[in-house]
């Protein structure tokens, strides 16, 4: 394989100088041009006949969080998740490493405006949950057996005032009243294997 791509055999110290200060490697690096980006209606499109699970994330910064949340979303067999591409973090290597390959498997779909792609989504059927610690209804509840947006918010504010009114419903998961909340990316595993286990 590599006497098709033009290479140098060199140090690991010499690879990590090349690259981005803190960039995950194992002594190898690939200078290469990016996938093509994946629109929202082609995801879509692409899942036709059966119920669909994606997962939108409403600002949520931390590459650790948004790559455990790609693991679980892969792992329960949502379809995508959605970010907006002004305020979530890029497809690095600690994003990457983070998501253990779900970035591979699961599209990563970047909106300018989450708020409108909620709107196309529900133009399209999807009934679109917030998940917030003060939601109207159990998780439960809150599902159906239909396509599912399940929105997620940030790790400090939470869900933004104009995303959450474009959701049908806000559900909230129970948890013991000594724990305030949970971990976005463990709120998001949990919903998410809530609404596999109902499909």
């Amino acid at each position: 394989m590599l006497g098709r791509v033009r290479h140098e055999i060199t140090s690991a110290e010499t690879v990590a100088r090349a690259l981005p200060t803190g960039a995950v490697h194992q002594g190898a690096a690939l200078s290469c041009e990016p996938l093509p980006r994946r629109g929202l209606k082609e995801v879509l499109s692409q899942s036709l006949g059966k119920r669909r699970v994606v997962l939108v994330l409403d600002q949520i910064s931390d590459p650790h969080n948004v790559g455990a949340i790609l693991r679980s979303a892969a792992a329960f067999s949502a379809g995508a998740v959605i970010v907006q591409d002004r305020h979530a973090p890029p497809e690095s290597g600690v994003l990457a490493k983070t998501a253990s390959g779900a970035l591979d498997i699961l599209p990563y779909v970047e909106v300018v405006n989450i708020a409108r792609a909620l709107e196309e989504l529900g133009e399209v059927g999807f009934w679109r949950v917030a998940l917030t610690s003060d939601g109207d209804q159990n998780l439960a509840e809150a599902t159906c057996q239909g396509d599912i947006a399940l929105v997620v918010g940030s790790e400090g504010s939470g869900i933004r005032r104009l995303v959450r009114d474009r959701c049908d419903v806000s559900a909230f998961i129970p948890i013991d009243s000594q724990m305030g909340s949970l971990n976005v990316s463990n709120a998001a595993a949990i919903a998410l294997y809530e609404m596999r286990r109902r499909a």
